[in-house]
């Protein structure tokens, strides 16, 4: 969806950017199977959500797939592009939120020979724990490792917190439990290590999936008509 498309229909007087709607949307998203990827099954189970509510409104939708910190620079810096998927629910973003288009149980990758038992954040203390850069977790957690009281190490993937952990590298990484069990089962770098690696028992929280729609004229637009089309 065009700026252009926006700069017209209010030069018409009109308050929404409602002939923008004819448009393909633009969003970006990253390679996160199940969710998303490039080379998923129509690039993975949100973009299929996406698309096909975009589609009970008669929209269309381009999905690119980017590093995650580039798509959502991006979504910010290009006007051609209208937002970002999927983001967990965060007030403290500049984010027009759609309505959920999923669900993610987000928790902690541990070594099989060394499980670890927690309660609270607290139990964490000391730990190593491994985090992919510019995600968002728990806005507990997040706090917690900005100010140093727990111990995040940054990679740039879920599978490179993986493979440090099947090495003794980590005591914990924070992943969603879906993306685990699918890099589990298809990358070639875990095979040899899956059996090291199993799930905690205990869950960060149940996240809720969101497109972020950018806070603009383009974006509230976008964010408009999906909620239309959602409630077709």
């Amino acid at each position: 969806m065009r700026r252009l498309s926006c700069l017209t229909t209010l030069a018409l007087g009109l308050s929404l950017c409602a002939s923008a709607y004819a448009d393909t949307f633009q969003l970006n998203s990253l390679d996160w199977p199940p969710y998303t990827g490039a080379k998923l099954p129509e690039q993975g189970t949100s973009a299929k959500a996406v698309k096909e509510a975009f589609g009970k409104g008669g929209h269309k939708v381009s999905v690119k797939i980017l590093p995650w910190q580039r798509a959502v620079d991006t979504a910010k810096s290009d006007p051609s592009i209208v937002g970002y998927f999927p983001e967990y629910y965060d007030a403290s973003l500049d984010c027009v939120f759609s309505d959920p288009i999923g669900t993610g149980p987000l928790g902690f990758a541990q070594n099989s020979s060394k499980p670890i038992s927690w309660q609270n954040l607290d139990d964490l203390k000391g730990l190593r724990i491994g985090v992919v850069a510019g995600y968002v977790n728990t806005a507990e957690f997040d706090e917690r490792a900005s100010k140093g009281q727990l111990n995040a190490d940054a990679t740039q993937s879920d599978e490179q917190n993986l493979i440090k952990l099947a090495n003794g590298r980590l005591d914990l990484a924070v992943i969603d439990r879906n993306v685990m069990d699918y890099l589990l089962t298809n990358s070639p770098k875990l095979a040899a290590l899956k059996d090291q690696l199993q799930f905690n028992a205990t869950l960060l929280e149940d996240k809720t999936l969101h497109i972020c729609f950018t806070n603009d004229a383009s974006g509230k637009a976008a964010a408009d008509a999906f909620k239309q089309a959602q409630g077709n």
